[in-house]
Formats: structure tokens, C-alpha cells, sequence
């Protein structure tokens, strides 16, 4: 196991505070594979199928984009954090397709945050996350909370 201590903890996502996501290019070769395992409908495996559906070419599957969404997260500062995971997800909208060949950016914008009245050593911090194309449309929204371990737990 690493000594190494995370970069960021919950004090570190202040309400309003905005955090880059970085970027992703989206590739045929990995929405058809996704599509294979995962949601298997014509416009998620075959261009001509996808350019003949209202979405244009061949896309991703929604669930395709917040995996996505979510490695992106995750390489962006959530694996250097003292992330506890998520008790669920309040919503995910799926705003444009996204096709192959775009590429992803995104932001993550902190709402709120409280500490947890029967673990101190806990915070909760509402999400709220932003998915573009390479046109700076927005593709997908999602909001959430989030647990981070506080770095310096409060007293009770």
C-alpha cells in the first residue's frame, strides 16, 4: 500500500470553487466496444446506423459518456483525493450525442458542503458536472454527492 497522502481532501472543494476535468478523445473502436458489452443498439455499433438515426453518426451510448465522464473525474483529482465514494447520483441529462471523434472536456462546480453529524472525520460535498464537445456544447450534466475524509476532522 502507498504512503503517499492525498493531494486533496474535503476542505479543498469550497462552494463555488470550479475544477477542470481535462479532455478526452472519443474513438469509434471504443463506443463499438462499449456498445458490444453494454447497450447494444444499431446507432451505438454501425456509423451507417447512427447517421441514419436522429443522432447523426455513430455514438456513444449514454452510459458510454458518463463512464467516460467518470474517468475523467477520476484522472482529474478524484484518485488523489480522500474521496469515500458517493451515496448515489440526484440526476444525469444527456444533452447532445456524442460522437465518434469528438472530444470531451468538462468542469466540475462545488454547490454545497457540510460535515457529517455522526462521523466527524466525514464531509459531503454536492457536485455539479459539465461534459462539452470540441464545440463547447454541452453533452451531458450530471449532480451529485460526493464524501472526502476531512483533512482535519472537527471536533464533537
Amino acid at each position: 500500500m502507498s504512503s503517499h497522502l492525498p493531494r486533496y481532501a474535503y476542505e479543498d472543494f469550497t462552494v463555488g470553487s470550479e475544477w477542470s476535468l481535462g479532455s478526452k478523445l472519443v474513438t469509434a473502436e471504443e463506443i463499438i466496444d462499449f456498445a458490444g458489452q453494454f447497450d447494444a443498439q444499431p446507432f451505438h455499433l454501425d456509423e451507417a446506423a447512427g447517421k441514419s438515426s436522429i443522432l447523426g453518426g455513430l455514438a456513444a451510448s449514454g452510459w458510454h459518456t458518463v463512464s467516460m465522464f467518470m474517468r475523467m473525474f477520476c484522472d482529474a483529482y478524484l484518485l488523489d483525493s480522500t474521496s469515500q465514494g458517493a451515496p448515489g447520483v440526484d440526476y444525469v441529462r444527456w444533452k447532445r450525442p456524442v460522437l465518434a471523434g469528438d472530444t470531451l472536456t468538462g468542469k466540475t462546480t462545488i454547490l454545497d458542503q457540510r460535515t457529517s453529524r455522526s462521523k466527524p472525520s466525514l464531509g459531503f460535498i454536492k457536485m455539479h458536472h459539465d461534459v462539452f464537445n470540441q464545440d463547447g456544447l454541452l453533452v451531458c450534466e450530471l449532480e451529485h454527492t460526493a464524501m472526502f475524509s476531512l483533512r482535519e476532522p472537527v471536533e464533537s
